[in-house]
């Protein structure tokens, strides 16, 4: 940040003078501090009436050509549930009617926050966007598993399946503190077994 948003004048990077610990972009002009802070991902694992679970590849980058289910940036204004089912239109076509948490996904290394939702297709209609150039619905052996696009897509799956075959609901929490190397993509089974 160069310039305050609020006032226009250069802002400084600095320790603010009340008594935070961290050094922030201030505004010597007005006063404004300007946090930054996680951002928030929300998805959801849309679920059919026979069990498979709606899942998208990418058509856009990072991960072009993987596959992941329904995610992407929350907006101000919607709630996690409100963006999960935004997200799944978007990238899918498809109404889904999100249900309760399947985990919240800490990965300080991108300054994320994943909340990840279960849900249900509302009806049979989906279909490729532009951010999409393949939807399928998927039953667990199916999911090409070595083709997930991030880590995080991987783990909620997992907790998804393993919860389903359990039959409970419940809330996972993970912090994936370590940024993945080319050889643990390689193997990201391996690699999310070690961040667990």
């Amino acid at each position: 940040m160069k310039f305050c948003s609020a006032c226009g004048h250069e802002v400084v990077y600095r320790v603010p003078d009340d008594g935070d610990h961290l050094p922030r972009h201030v505004c010597p002009a007005c006063g404004t501090v300007h946090y930054v802070n996680p951002k928030l991902i929300v998805g959801v694992i849309p679920e059919a009436a026979d069990g498979r679970i709606l899942m998208c590849k990418r058509n856009i980058e990072p991960r072009f050509g993987k596959w992941t289910f329904p995610a992407g940036f929350m907006e101000l204004g919607e709630t996690s549930a409100q963006g999960a089912a935004r997200e799944a239109l978007e990238e899918s076509q498809a109404e889904v009617v999100v249900d309760g948490l399947v985990a919240v996904i800490n990965v300080p290394y991108v300054d994320q926050v994943h909340l990840i939702h279960r849900g249900h297709l509302r009806g049979p209609h989906f279909g490729p966007t532009s951010e999409s150039s393949a939807v399928e619905l998927m039953r667990e052996e199916d999911i090409p598993w070595d083709e997930i696009a991030f880590p995080t897509i991987y783990r909620g799956l997992r907790y998804f399946f393993d919860d389903r075959r359990a039959g409970r609901h419940q809330v996972h929490t993970l912090d994936l503190v370590r940024r993945p190397t080319h050889e643990d993509r390689a193997d990201i089974g391996r690699w999310l077994s070690e961040a667990s």
